[in-house]
């Protein structure tokens, strides 16, 4: 087998993806009978793609997206960023501060708000119940952001942004939505930007990862698409060990954020939450 580079994850037929991703979002809109689609949307990578794959898909008008800064943690870059190209693209926009809702939270006597992960993911939440109001409210469906690598590796917020209806990127490697976003003509300052989920001041992926996606992407697909085993993963890619443990060890611990909670299992119902 030859040396796995970032060269061979990238190497899809991009035309074909969005024209599968486009059917596959508008099947179901139109399955769901739903009016609009709203999402999340931070000026970063993935939000940019996934709202430029909407208007490749859905019509202007039934499209929303949420601009939802928190000014400790959201760079004043990214929110321009995000709202030039809603404008670009000619959809619906609101932005809106969280810090106050953020701050809201401190009445119960055990929340502080400090910029760390707990915090970063009280305002994951926030976003995701803003988004669920508007969905609720104009009969529409929530747009998730996250893409494969994020989903295989838990690098996600349970019930915040990973709190969502459909998942238009789930089926692509982080580097690989960054390669359609060049290709569907998404700004260049943001397809070049560091992957940076600011979920707290100076948040970036590389910060808590300790990789970068370009590492990571060689990694699982090593693992999960060729089924490598972690002796013939590092191999032949040339990739540490520990990077392949690590990932692993992120993928098993965040087991339970891609199945639904435990339940106990009475013994006469085979199956207690059948749908038929």
């Amino acid at each position: 087998m030859a040396r796995i580079t970032i060269k061979d994850v990238i190497s899809i037929p991009y035309d074909i993806v969005l024209e599968l991703i486009s059917s596959f979002v508008k099947n179901l809109v139109e399955k769901t009978s739903a009016r609009v689609v709203v999402m999340g949307l931070s000026g970063g990578i993935d939000s940019s793609v996934l709202l430029t794959i909407l208007v490749h898909s859905l019509p202007e008008k039934c499209i929303v997206a949420l601009i939802m800064p928190d000014s400790r943690s959201t760079p004043e870059e990214d929110v321009n960023d995000a709202v030039n190209l809603a404008e670009s693209l000619g959809v619906e926009y609101h932005v809106f501060y969280i810090d106050k809702i953020v701050d809201s939270y401190t009445t119960a006597p055990f929340v502080e708000i400090r910029e760390d992960i707990v915090t970063g993911n009280l305002r994951a939440r926030v976003r995701m119940n803003l988004l669920y109001y508007y969905a609720n409210k104009y009969g529409g469906l929530v747009a998730g952001t996250s893409d494969r690598s994020e989903l295989l590796i838990g690098y996600f917020t349970k019930y915040g942004d990973g709190a969502v209806d459909f998942l238009p990127l789930g089926c692509l490697y982080k580097t690989q939505v960054r390669e359609l976003g060049k290709r569907l003509g998404v700004p260049e300052r943001i397809t070049s930007k560091p992957s940076a989920p600011r979920l707290w001041r100076g948040h970036t992926a590389r910060g808590e990862i300790g990789y970068e996606y370009e590492e990571i992407d060689v990694a699982l697909y090593a693992l999960f698409d060729l089924k490598l085993s972690v002796e013939r993963a590092v191999e032949y890619t040339g990739l540490p060990r520990e990077l392949f443990e690590k990932v692993l060890l992120m993928h098993r611990a965040s087991r339970h954020k891609r199945t639904t909670p435990p339940l106990p299992i009475l013994p006469w119902l085979q199956n207690p939450i059948l749908e038929i």
